[in-house]
């Protein structure tokens, strides 16, 4: 792998760095290689995840609804789970495929176990998203919207708005590149 981030000030990816590699197993019993969605996608979402956390359970739908509505436009998601399995016994591997079956993830749930990944996007909470253009430039990095709440609707889609901007051929039109992440923090080792 080869993980020689760049990170800003808060010690997270700096916007506009590519992606840091990785290639990890998937609880479909299938490896993701970040390299293979180079050229091949407009826009791709890597978020750190979980299953236990409340603020990813809040969020889960609203990530698989992203999946569903944008995936035959060159969008595509990876979920990332880099939890400490031994402390966090339900953010198991094992775990990690029943939630996924659960659920009817359509997209890739894969597991750091080595907390490598996360380490290199200087991901800090879950769910954390990295937003990544068609190069696999980081253009958006934060939440996913401005409200966990299930019982309120967000009144600013982050990920959604710079979803349509890649989509639309135009990165730089990404409003917001930066939003403060909300969720647990990574649990790590």
């Amino acid at each position: 792998m080869d993980l020689q981030p760049v990170f800003d000030s808060q010690g997270q990816l700096e916007i506009g760095q590519p992606a840091p590699g990785f290639e990890l197993p998937g609880v479909d019993g299938n490896r993701y290689n970040l390299e293979d969605y180079r050229g091949k996608v407009k826009a791709l979402a890597v978020i750190f995840s979980c299953n236990h956390c409340p603020y990813v359970i809040k969020w889960e739908d609203r990530m698989i609804d992203l999946a569903k509505e944008y995936k035959d436009r060159g969008f595509e998601l990876i979920a990332v789970c880099s939890n400490d399995p031994a402390r966090y016994p339900q953010d198991s591997f094992a775990n990690m495929k029943v939630r996924a079956r659960e659920k009817g993830f359509p997209f890739p749930y894969v597991h750091d176990e080595t907390q490598e990944v996360a380490r290199a996007y200087g991901a800090k909470v879950t769910p954390h998203v990295f937003l990544f253009d068609g190069d696999l430039k980081l253009r958006y990095r934060g939440a996913i919207d401005d409200n966990p709440d299930l019982e309120n609707r967000p009144t600013a889609n982050y990920l959604k708005d710079a979803v349509e901007a890649l989509l639309a051929g135009e990165p730089d039109a990404v409003g917001t590149s930066k939003t403060r992440e909300v969720g647990c923090s990574i649990k790590w080792k």
